[in-house]
């Protein structure tokens, strides 16, 4: 019986020893999904307003993250309703609502859904016939951004500039994501691809976004900054939502290194006495704590909003 026992053992040993072990650089690595939608203020083809439909179709996709556009807050049309936060009610997210133009004694813009409450939010004007918006949320390992392009390319294209302005100034990956009102071949995409990855898969009709009952054309993006930020990704898909809005929804899965971890500790050479002194991730003395994102200071991670 002993010496049964010592092989099974021996052979326990060496499939242990032979098994893949997960490098540190693979711990550094996150999935997200992200997601956009154009919930045409709650309506579905039929042109009602019925938010349960449109939450069945945003949770059965699982995101991380879900860029809206054309979200009502408080409007007639659509029953008084505050549309993103009654969204991330039902869903279990974290709802941001970025305004764009008041209407009927209320407000009319788009919105981000999310797992993570974010660090920060800004919500910038773009040119429009229709006055236009840049929602950008800021969590703790990126940034999300989401827009609905003016119908006048003049204006979309005036919109980039800023778009960019604003995706250059985070030191983390930036996801901008949205109704572009553009196909792919189209002036605003070229101009977008110089700077950003396009995430979402953009020929073929699986890639189809309006209208929802028969979909002939893409206009709904998720795009990442910079084009390096994704070192993957997994999956890209067109949801088939046929009747809870006039678009049908994108969905990408990437991998992206992770922005804070693992946490370095600051080197020994620096000193045992840490008193306030800052350090970024990468355990590096730091002599004024910085005004966004993360760094270390007593060996605990603060959050700059």
């Amino acid at each position: 019986m002993k010496r049964i026992c010592l092989l099974v053992a021996g052979t326990l040993l060496a499939c242990l020893s032979s098994c893949p072990k997960a490098s540190a650089q693979d711990d550094n690595i996150i999935s997200l999904r992200l997601m956009t939608y154009n919930i045409q203020h709650g309506a579905g083809m039929d042109d009602v307003v019925d938010l349960d439909r449109q939450a069945a179709v945003i949770r059965e996709a699982l995101p991380d993250v879900v860029g809206l556009q054309e979200v009502d807050s408080v409007v007639k049309r659509s029953g008084y309703k505050d549309e993103a936060a009654l969204l991330g009610k039902k869903i279990g997210l974290h709802a941001t609502f970025g305004p764009a133009i008041p209407l009927t004694r209320g407000k009319y813009g788009v919105a981000i859904l999310s797992k993570e409450a974010p660090l920060s939010v800004r919500n910038i004007p773009l040119p429009g016939v229709e006055k236009r918006t840049l929602l950008v949320c800021e969590f703790q390992d990126y940034v999300f951004a989401t827009t609905h392009l003016d119908l006048e390319e003049e204006n979309r294209l005036a919109s980039l500039p800023i778009i960019l302005e604003e995706a250059k100034r985070w030191e983390k990956p930036f996801f901008l994501s949205g109704d572009w009102n553009d196909t792919p071949t189209a002036k605003l995409i070229t101009q977008i691809k110089k700077d950003f990855r396009i995430l979402n898969k953009v020929s073929g009709n699986d890639s189809y976004t309006f209208s929802a009952s028969n979909p002939k054309i893409l206009i709904d993006y998720i795009a990442g900054y910079p084009r390096r930020a994704v070192k993957t990704v997994k999956s890209s898909q067109v949801v088939n939502a046929p009747d809870a809005s006039d678009h049908r929804p994108v969905v990408v899965e990437v991998t992206l290194e992770s922005y804070t971890t693992p946490v370095h500790q600051p080197s020994a050479t620096l000193g045992s006495k840490q008193g306030n002194d800052c350090y970024d991730l990468a355990g590096r003395r730091i002599e004024d704590a910085p005004q966004k994102g993360i760094y270390i200071r007593n060996q605990k991670k603060v959050a700059a909003k």
